[in-house]
């Protein structure tokens, strides 16, 4: 099978100027336990391997990708103007050729562009993130009113598979009691599972952005194409991502 075959594009109706594009976990070199494409180089994998993968995505996409040192938290990064290696948890290009890039084994990639194909954006969707407002600051670099912006939703752990304690629940239902809606409670230690792609498709809708797709994967339970930390602990990250052409 060819590294091509592996990839996931997007099903949405982005402008044609707007290309995309998620990784699996297949087609790379890495051995078990980051088989095999790991883009990650911070989880414990050979770094001359990880390169190596990172290298070989090189002809599908017009330059280097802007690499993140993901957090957790809410800052925005320039890709048209910033280095590799960038502290931040989402990034925006609007010059063609400047390549947005998030990675993650659960937690949720988001892709965003406008419909005159202008600005694009990449977000890291951790539940963390997510709370603290990362998808809102996110939307607010790119500049554009929320009603001229589209979503996709990348592979994240599913709403069967997600299990947290209250405090996560308490933490969005802070911000919107609409929240709960994304919480079933489990019944045992205050446990509850939580519907991550619920609980982004909810930022969104608040901001405005109606026009949202994707959502339908789960890294926890395709374990032959996707990496999960919940389910494996030591794995690899793939990488979602987009740019203009």
């Amino acid at each position: 099978m060819q590294l091509s075959e592996t990839f996931i594009h997007p099903d949405w109706p982005a402008p044609a100027g707007v290309k995309a594009l998620q990784t699996t976990r297949s087609g790379g070199i890495s051995a078990a336990p980051y088989d095999s494409l790991n883009l990650g180089l911070h989880v414990g994998d050979d770094p001359v391997r990880v390169n190596r993968n990172r290298q070989a995505l090189a002809p599908f996409m017009p330059s280097e990708p802007v690499w993140l040192e993901q957090v957790h938290g809410t800052i925005v990064a320039d890709a048209d103007a910033a280095a590799c290696r960038v502290h931040a948890d989402a990034c925006i290009a609007r010059q063609r050729g400047s390549v947005c890039v998030v990675m993650t084994a659960d937690c949720l990639p988001v892709l965003l562009c406008d419909e005159a194909g202008t600005v694009v954006g990449a977000v890291h969707a951790g539940w963390k993130g997510l709370a603290a407002g990362v998808i809102e600051a996110t939307v607010k670099a790119m500049g554009r009113a929320p009603q001229e912006l589209m979503a996709w939703f990348g592979p994240a752990i599913g709403p069967h598979a997600f299990e947290v304690g209250p405090e996560v629940r308490a933490t969005f239902m802070a911000h919107d009691a609409k929240a709960q809606e994304a919480f079933i409670p489990l019944g045992t230690e205050g446990k509850y599972r939580a519907d991550i792609y619920l609980l982004a498709r909810q930022r969104l809708e608040a901001l405005g952005i109606s026009r949202i797709f994707g959502g339908t994967f789960c890294t926890y339970h395709q374990k032959d194409k996707f990496f999960s930390y919940r389910r494996d602990g030591v794995t690899g990250r793939m990488g979602t991502f987009i740019w203009l052409a």
